[in-house]
């Protein structure tokens, strides 16, 4: 029988908006079960029963329980304004642009401590997933060093690799487990002292 007209467009956009829906259950399902019990326990089987869709599902959205915890990370990084990173990187090169960058990783760790604890403790023991961060990791490192190249003076590579150090996530978890709400300024301070150029 001939489809009617405007059916199968309508159909589509159905099952888009249905995957849609099954990605952020999976999604949340994902979070919540790596805050509560850490990464030996997620399971394919176990996302599948708490999102309530299939394993092939997930299978089909994410590919690799790999390809979950990356799109938990890319999920937890949009909710806490990483999106806003080009916009630091479009602003003139000063103060500004290193206050507004160390904000926006400060912000990230603070809100999400607990999870990306126990996803750098994945990265730890899964090469796979190890390489996830490590990208991440190198992405931070070509804007930290775009930044000191910006502001001129010498020993780019040092001071770039100073910047990155000082907002890694395992930096900013040493001081707030230390210091409390003061992090985000002491890294702020350790920033600026990271790029400003040598003195001759």
């Amino acid at each position: 029988r001939p489809t009617e007209p405007g059916k199968r467009p309508y159909e589509l956009g159905k099952r888009l908006e249905q995957m849609d829906e099954s990605r952020a259950a999976i999604l949340q399902a994902a979070r919540a079960q790596l805050e509560a019990n850490g990464y030996r326990q997620l399971t394919m089987a176990g996302l599948a029963a708490e999102s309530g869709v299939t394993r092939q599902t997930i299978h089909n959205l994410f590919g690799t329980k790999t390809g979950v915890l990356e799109a938990v990370f890319d999920l937890i990084a949009l909710d806490s304004g990483m999106q806003r990173m080009p916009e630091v990187m479009m602003l003139s090169p000063g103060d500004a642009q290193v206050v507004r960058f160390v904000g926006i990783f400060c912000s990230f760790w603070a809100r999400n401590r607990v999870l990306l604890r126990r996803v750098h403790g994945i990265g730890a023991i899964d090469p796979e997933f190890g390489a996830v961060i490590e990208a991440r990791n190198r992405r931070r490192l070509m804007a930290a060093t775009r930044i000191v190249e910006r502001l001129g003076g010498g020993d780019v590579k040092q001071r770039a690799a100073m910047l990155r150090a000082v907002t890694s996530f395992e930096f900013f978890d040493a001081l707030a487990e230390s210091c409390g709400s003061e992090a985000e300024a002491l890294v702020l301070r350790l920033a600026r002292a990271s790029v400003s150029p040598p003195e001759l």
